[in-house]
């Protein structure tokens, strides 16, 4: 295996990580009852610290790579996720476990801004490497309750942190060997010259970065959380049990996230606006779709609902990689990062609302259509133009 390869792998690995050890609390709290004696309502917020730190922390974060080095953030990040896991893992009191989670959101907030601007350094092959890395990540989400529930019910409810920041640190020598001896990357040097993404100015890609991560993240984050309580509700006729409606929920959000692969190869061929055009067009007849549908055909729907969902994923981050220059590049990434984070903080809130309200799902799936008819019209403020026709990183040429 080459350097490049076994760099790229654990650039993959980290993505897993980064997911996985974000999401192990949601299922180990339902264990910690009886071990801190409080509610799960009262034991679930000791996760809020983590949450706010992950979206926040990726600012600096991005800061830090682009003036120091990524490579060195990202020794940074593997040692700093597995020294925390092994902390909570620790924890004696709720104030430590507290504390351990809000340092695994700390050094959790590293990747995103750094592992991408890595992942897409290179222009030969980027689609398809952001594809992959994108399913990394995804797979690291879909596995983290299951990880979760087996370490603890095998072991203990601290091997649930303990084993994963243990991986992490291994991981860390691993990668530390990797880059060994490579010149730190010019992340500082100025790119001269005015060539730019077919005319894309700094504030058209702003506006179409900007509406885009927040229409499509809205939908994605917000289906996400929904889905589990929808096949909950809606398949009364196919699942008896609680496990039955997670194992199609995780199968739904495995097709899905497969779609990535799909669109990192397209990426690599054909314009980004028609790929976010077909996709914000497909969302809107599936998403009113779903919004009706019970039982089996809401499985099958949902299938082709979240594939579509899924795909538009890494379409942002690859017009982060086409349109901006690299030595601010992880810095865009950490701003895209964070209004991502922003919106999908309304998740959970807007899905409790919705069905207070309605004690439905169907205005929630509606309210996503609208949301994809106006990403349609935010791909029509891109240029459309050949991925082989576009330098990497040449709209942007901002001064420090």
């Amino acid at each position: 295996m080459t350097r490049e390869r076994a760099h790229f792998l654990f650039l993959n690995l980290g993505h897993v990580l980064d997911h996985l050890l974000m999401l192990l609390f949601p299922t180990v709290v339902l264990t910690l009852e009886g071990v801190f004696h409080l509610p799960y309502e009262e034991l679930l917020p000791l996760s809020v610290g983590g949450f706010v730190a992950f979206g926040v922390g990726a600012v600096p974060a991005g800061w830090l790579a682009d003036r120091w080095s990524r490579r060195g953030m990202m020794q940074v990040f593997f040692v700093g996720i597995g020294l925390a896991g092994v902390v909570t893992g620790l924890a004696q009191t709720t104030w430590m476990l507290a504390f351990g989670l809000t340092l695994i959101g700390v050094f959790a907030a590293i990747y995103h801004p750094v592992g991408i601007a890595m992942v897409v350094e290179r222009k030969e092959g980027m689609g398809r490497r952001l594809g992959l890395n994108s399913l990394a990540g995804n797979l690291g989400v879909a596995s983290a309750a299951i990880t979760a529930g087996v370490l603890t019910d095998l072991i203990h409810w601290r091997a649930a942190f303990l084993v994963p920041g243990a991986v992490a640190l291994v991981a860390a020598v691993g990668y530390f060997f990797v880059v060994r001896g490579e010149e730190s990357e010019p992340v500082r040097k100025k790119v001269e010259g005015t060539s730019s993404y077919s005319g894309l100015s700094p504030a058209r890609l702003f506006t179409v970065l900007i509406a885009a991560t927040l229409l499509g993240g809205l939908a994605f984050n917000t289906t996400l959380v929904a889905l589990p309580k929808v096949f909950s509700v809606r398949l009364t006729e196919v699942t008896t049990s609680a496990t039955m409606v997670s194992a199609l929920v995780s199968l739904v959000y495995l097709c899905g996230a497969f779609a990535q692969l799909l669109i990192g190869f397209l990426l690599d061929l054909v314009s980004l606006r028609r790929i976010m055009l077909v996709l914000a067009m497909l969302q809107v007849p599936l998403f009113a779709m779903v919004a009706q549908l019970w039982q089996i055909p809401l499985v099958i729907g949902s299938v082709f609902m979240m594939f579509v969902v899924f795909g538009t994923i890494p379409l942002t981050d690859a017009l982060v990689a086409r349109s901006t220059a690299s030595h601010i590049r992880s810095r865009v990434y950490a701003v895209k990062f964070l209004a991502g984070f922003g919106v999908s903080s309304l998740s959970a809130p807007l899905v409790a609302l919705v069905f207070g309200l309605t004690g439905g799902f169907a205005p929630l799936f509606f309210l996503f259509a609208g949301c994809a008819a106006a990403l349609c019209f935010t791909a029509l403020l891109l240029p459309d133009t050949s991925p082989r026709a576009i330098p990497v990183g040449s709209a942007v040429q901002s001064a420090d």
